[in-house]
């Protein structure tokens, strides 16, 4: 506070206060004890006045101490002190454990003013001497009590306690009042003092759990030190200290375990957690979500599968419409490129026939006999060999030439297309000498004992290997054993090695080679075929000679091939115009060529059948 200033002086300001600054003070200690106290009575009384209040409090509470006397306290004996309940002498047996020091010590205070033996003496009472007097049960009992350590190991044996476990029949019809009581007179042995509650009927399933994980865990700090039977301070030595020590130790184990398992039987399955109706209420709930998941899970499972299928028949139709769409492009594009066909074939008959008529007027440029047969020769030579745009163009030269510029034309024609026809022949001469060479190379060099190969031999190891492909069991015998079963009987034996050797040479071969010896296959089938009618029995395979099957054939593609396959599992035997349908279902083929290669393909699979059964049986040999 400052003054005020006199007359004549004056006030200076040399600088101005800070603001005051609010500070948080984080009391400790017995402060923050008192703190509590006047926060939870809303007051603000200082630390002294607090103090006052308890040294006021515990007088009260001494005043208000009452005594319950042991009734036979003159008789216990001092031998067996440690047998006595100290609490009992006291005069506290109504409070046991939960007796502050205080009030112990002043329930020793006013019961020693009672049986102090001067006390009884002058009193007239006729007092034993030395330790022999009750007053030292008295004695005992406050050194054992005043000590935490002491009163811990006496209170860990306390002789009212009730260590009984509730038993089913009883948890079963009063389970909340039989263990709720059971639960809380243990509970002192936590060193946990935060124990969860047994709870109600009505509890939630975590606080259930809480509480059967704490007591499946619990940690007890009862120890059993106060029942040894040897007290180490009589031993004579350390050795026999150590014994007495180990003993001990060995029984409070022993007393430990047996208390864990009484714990256990409280709370394990054969008491508290079988009898709780909680348990089974939570685990009816957890079997009925359980059985709700699973129908729910199969029904999504059956949901799944019903559009699976859904999806599945909608792309097998998706697919069968297209396939239709297909086959009928396929059927007006075959019927579409047959008409060309037609119209293509009479435009070159015209043609051809324009070309004869106008040679013919000219008399094919000829002044004899003679010369007009050899014309006519070349004309007939030029109209097959000449395509349809050159007689066109031929045709038109002959409309608009003279003779003797027509004459020119056609000699021009034809010696082009002599000139052709000698590079032909010139080629097959090449690839005859070659194939020729390549027979010989390879009956000299192909191993096989000597055993020499012509032209009948290496068509039919063509076919064979064609016919049995790789993945075929026992492979090379298959192909050996077809080979000497459909060769002549002049033919050697072949054996698996033979075969073998051959076909490596011919992997070596010319392709020119190869399809040299596949048209001669074609030439011999086809010379087979127009002196005998088809048939099962002498029906050659399809692939000895590419699939071709007579003269004018187009060979069998795989897409016709799957659509046969499919026609003859479609139609049985038993249907009525059964070949017509088959025929109807592979756009482009007659029924002629179906049948024809229905019968190669059962030539095909009887021939495989027999090689196989032939190794099969040497194989058993």
């Amino acid at each position: 506070m400052l003054l005020e200033a006199r007359d004549g002086e004056e006030t200076a300001v040399f600088a101005r206060r800070c603001a005051s600054v609010q500070v948080q003070v984080e009391p400790v200690g017995r402060w923050f004890e008192a703190f509590v106290k006047r926060r939870s009575r809303n007051l603000s009384a200082s630390f002294q006045e607090l103090e006052e209040e308890e040294e006021e409090e515990e007088e009260s509470e001494d005043e208000e101490l009452q005594l319950e006397e042991h009734p036979l306290l003159q008789d216990t004996t001092p031998k067996d002190w440690k047998n006595q309940d100290h609490y009992a002498v006291l005069g506290l047996p109504h409070l046991r454990f939960k007796a502050t020091q205080k009030q112990i010590k002043a329930a020793h205070k006013a019961i020693v003013l009672k049986h102090h033996p001067d006390k009884r003496k002058a009193a007239g009472e006729q007092i034993v001497e030395g330790d022999n007097d009750y007053f030292t049960c008295i004695t005992k009992a406050i050194e054992v009590l005043s000590d935490p350590v002491k009163r811990r190991a006496f209170d860990s044996v306390d002789p009212t306690f009730d260590d009984g476990v509730p038993s089913r029949g009883e948890g079963r019809e009063h389970f909340f009042l039989v263990f709720t009581s059971a639960f809380d007179r243990n509970s002192r042995w936590s060193s946990n003092q935060l124990v969860p509650g047994l709870g109600h009927l009505d509890s939630s399933f975590e606080e259930v759990d809480r509480f059967y994980s704490f007591w499946y865990n619990f940690d007890s700090w009862r120890e059993f030190s106060y029942l040894d039977e040897e007290e180490k301070e009589k031993a004579e030595c350390r050795d026999e200290r150590r014994w007495i020590e180990k003993q001990n130790r060995a029984s409070r184990a022993q007393r430990k375990k047996e208390e864990m398992n009484r714990i256990r039987g409280l709370v394990l399955a054969d008491t508290a957690y079988s009898c709780d109706p909680r348990i089974k209420k939570f685990k009816e709930e957890e079997k009925a979500r359980k059985e709700s998941e699973k129908k729910a899970k199969v029904e999504a499972k059956k949901r799944e599968q019903e559009e699976k299928e859904r999806v599945r028949q909608a792309e097998l139709e998706a697919a069968r419409l297209a396939r239709e769409k297909e086959d009928e492009e396929a059927k007006q594009a075959a019927q579409q490129a047959k008409k060309e066909k037609e119209i293509q074939k009479k435009a070159i008959k015209k043609e051809r026939q324009k070309l004869r008529t106008t040679c013919k007027t000219w008399n094919y440029f000829a002044d004899d006999e003679a010369d007009s047969v050899k014309m006519m020769e070349e004309v007939e030579k030029l109209c097959d060999r000449l395509e349809l745009t050159s007689l066109q163009s031929l045709n038109e030269v002959l409309a608009s030439a003279s003779k003797h510029d027509g004459k020119a034309a056609v000699e021009k024609q034809v010696q082009e297309v002599n000139a052709q026809l000698q590079k032909e022949k010139e080629a097959e001469g090449v690839v005859a000498r070659q194939v020729a060479r390549g027979g010989e190379q390879a009956s000299g060099g192909g191993g096989g004992g000597g055993k020499g190969w012509n032209e009948e031999d290496l068509q039919l190891l063509i076919k064979a290997v064609n016919l049995f492909p790789a993945g075929t069991n026992a492979r090379w015998e298959v192909i050996a054993n077809y080979m000497n079963l459909h060769s002549t009987a002049a033919a050697p034996k072949r054996t698996a090695k033979d075969v073998i050797n051959k076909a490596k040479n011919l992997q070596r071969l010319d392709p020119l080679q190869k399809d040299e010896i596949n048209k001669k296959a074609f030439e011999k089938f086809k010379k087979e075929h127009s002196s005998a009618a088809p048939s099962i029995e002498n029906a050659a395979p399809s692939e000895r000679f590419d699939g071709t099957g007579g003269e004018g054939a187009s060979p069998w593609t795989t897409e016709e091939q799957k659509l046969l396959e499919q026609a003859l599992k479609t139609f049985p035997v038993s249907t009525p115009e059964r070949w017509e349908k088959i025929a109807a279902a592979v756009p482009g083929r007659n029924k002629k060529d179906c049948m024809k290669r229905y019968k190669e393909l059962v030539e095909m699979v009887k021939a495989k059948k027999a090689a196989q059964e032939q190794v099969a049986g040497k194989n058993k040999k």
